[in-house]
């Protein structure tokens, strides 16, 4: 009652972080007439001449905040046509500030996270803005550098496959996009060279973290390791398997196992018990019964599997138990030319050379019938909780933090501050409908997917494995529905596959790869945008039918064709039409109803859902 008559009178903490920066905003629109006159010429000279302050001690980046988060709000007005609302510059400012912005799904998070990083980048020391793939390094880099590039600051992309030459000069950039993988490792790696001159990475500086949850609480105890090679002999893991798929064979043909007294409140659900073996799902772990202990002493024609001399036999045995009985091909893993490939639970996607320790994944490839690799030896190692705490300022976005704000404030030293959307939201959420068998599930979602094309929207189904995609997709082909998988399995598909997911009736069946960082347009994806920016708009006429493409005011680009002449009005007619095409369809989804999601299930993790 109390806490509830000060938020009345005071608000809450949230409002309050809010009204403390709101002055700042207030500033950063009043220089927006006098930025807009400004020439690009004169837009980089102000790059330079901050630079030269901050390097002097003249200003501080707080001193020069208010100029620079204008100066890239015009830039972004200039280069993409879009424009900072008020709330994206509190979501920047917040992460200056070296906090955390709560920001809801398409509330322009990319777009919000360009004013610190041009801010920071002023100093000379470096920005690493870090994300959970590959593909959303190089998108949101490609997609924000013509902001930069009009700004004269530059900007490199990591990539799993670089070099270590390519890797320095993306180091040696103003900004550094890449995922929370590849910056851990190439710290390791620094850490392993023989000379200072040998190192890719520069002192760490600030880093801005996208889908902060995901990389700083899901994954905080993932270590990265840097292993070698050992000299062992991997002929045991593929003994010891073919030992286990005799157990799991007898355990079908065996009795029931005794009955155990549990004390009322002491029930375990989540143990599957045997008469060989018990399994533990919530555990994911598995552990040979007085019986199993028996009969794999049988099986392997042993003596005593216990015995001080067999703790090597007694660690393969319990990795190929795991192996068989826990873990599952393309839920955990899949099989892909001839190699076990990890895949991510939080992300859905592929663990590019990533391998299980402990022999648990050698277990896995001899489960699989594929070449058994030696087991590793680590060589360096860190955990993304220890790493990201190295950098002196560190900041993140992502849609659903909140629900973690002790823990980041406990672990990261982080406030969470949630910014308000800059429209009411729309959406509108469904209660779950639970089916009492599968069957009848699969038929109401094909049934409610087949609603949905007739009306003309785009849906998006959501499922928890590899294994449900395609048996979801097995069954739509059977219906007859045409769609689109995006998957681990699919994973080089998927910027086409997220192109094409907003067009009209457009069906997209994905794992939960298509969740963090994942923008779907409505209509599709505006195509001719790219040839809009490539267009060379040297001649007044062009320069102005550009300027009102990126604003989308298609009528007036429309009349500006007329002034054009020859071969460059032929180009401006082309993608004034492909542009009318898409707002076309973009108007269509949107009066059908926009993008409907539907989940098959639900995550063990309520954050996956929300993403």
């Amino acid at each position: 009652m109390l806490r509830k008559a000060v938020h009345l009178l005071i608000g809450t903490k949230h409002e309050r972080d809010i009204k403390k920066i709101q002055p700042i905003v207030d500033r950063i629109a009043e220089l927006e007439e006098p930025t807009r006159s400004l020439s690009n010429e004169e837009m980089r000279a102000r790059t330079a001449a901050f630079k030269k302050a901050l390097a002097d001690g003249d200003k501080t980046l707080d001193d020069i905040l208010p100029e620079a988060f204008a100066l890239v709000r015009e830039a972004a007005w200039r280069t993409l046509g879009m424009r900072h609302f008020d709330v994206q510059m509190v979501g920047g400012i917040v992460l200056h500030q070296g906090k955390i912005a709560e920001m809801k799904t398409g509330e322009g998070k990319t777009l919000t996270s360009t004013g610190p990083i041009y801010l920071n980048a002023l100093s000379g020391r470096g920005v690493h803005v870090v994300t959970v793939n590959d593909y959303l390094a190089r998108r949101d880099a490609a997609w924000m550098k013509p902001i930069y590039d009009l700004l004269g600051v530059s900007v490199g992309v990591i990539q799993h496959d670089m070099d270590h030459t390519a890797r320095r000069q993306a180091y040696a950039a103003d900004i550094t996009y890449g995922t929370n993988n590849e910056f851990g490792f190439d710290y390791l790696r620094d850490n392993m060279v023989t000379e200072r001159s040998f190192r890719v990475q520069r002192p760490f500086n600030y880093a801005i973290v996208d889908e902060v949850d995901s990389i700083l609480i899901d994954e905080a105890r993932t270590p990265l390791i840097i292993s070698g090679p050992t000299e062992q002999n991997t002929e045991l893991y593929v003994q010891v398997d073919r030992c286990i798929r005799q157990l799991v064979r007898d355990e079908e043909k065996a009795p029931d196992p005794e009955p155990i007294e549990v004390e009322p409140g002491k029930e375990e659900p989540h143990v599957i018990r045997g008469y060989y073996y018990d399994v533990d799902e919530k555990a994911r772990n598995v552990f040979l019964t007085d019986h199993g202990v028996r009969r794999m002493e049988e099986i392997l024609g042993v003596e005593n599997l216990y015995a001080p001399d067999k703790t090597e036999l007694v660690a393969h045995t319990h990795q190929a138990l795991r192996a068989h009985l826990i873990f599952q091909n393309e839920v955990d893993y899949v099989v892909r030319e001839g190699e076990v490939v990890i895949v991510d639970e939080h992300t859905g996607r592929i663990m590019e050379g990533r391998r299980y320790g402990d022999g648990l994944h050698q277990a896995l490839e001899a489960k699989e019938r594929v070449q058994v690799k030696k087991e590793t030896q680590t060589l360096a190692s860190v955990t993304f909780q220890n790493f990201f705490r190295m950098y002196p300022k560190l900041s993140g976005m992502t849609g659903t933090a909140e629900t973690e704000s002790e823990e980041f404030r406990k672990i990261y030293n982080l406030a969470v501050v949630v910014i308000p959307t800059n429209v009411p939201v729309i959406r509108r959420d469904a209660p779950d409908r639970v089916y009492g068998t599968e069957k009848e599930k699969y038929d109401a979602i094909i049934s409610e997917i087949e609603d949905c094309i007739e009306r003309g929207q785009p849906v998006l189904v959501g499922t928890v494995s590899i294994e449900k995609s395609e048996k979801l997709s097995a069954l739509l082909k059977k219906a007859g529905v045409a769609h689109n998988v995006l998957n681990a399995k699919q994973h080089q598909r998927e910027a086409e596959v997220v192109e094409n997911a907003g067009r009209p009736g457009a069906v997209t069946v994905a794992t939960n790869m298509a969740g963090r960082g994942t923008d779907i347009v409505l209509g599709g994806a505006p195509q001719y945008l790219s040839d809009l920016e490539a267009l060379d708009d040297a001649e007044p006429g062009v320069r102005e039918f550009k300027d009102q493409m990126l604003r989308k005011r298609f009528e007036e680009a429309g009349h500006a064709i007329a002034a054009i002449s020859g071969t460059k009005q032929k180009q401006c007619k082309e993608i004034h039409e492909r542009a009318l095409i898409w707002l076309k369809q973009h108007e269509a989804v949107k009066a059908a109803g926009g993008l409907h999601i539907l989940a098959t299930e639900r995550h063990e993790s309520r954050r996956i859902d929300n993403q």
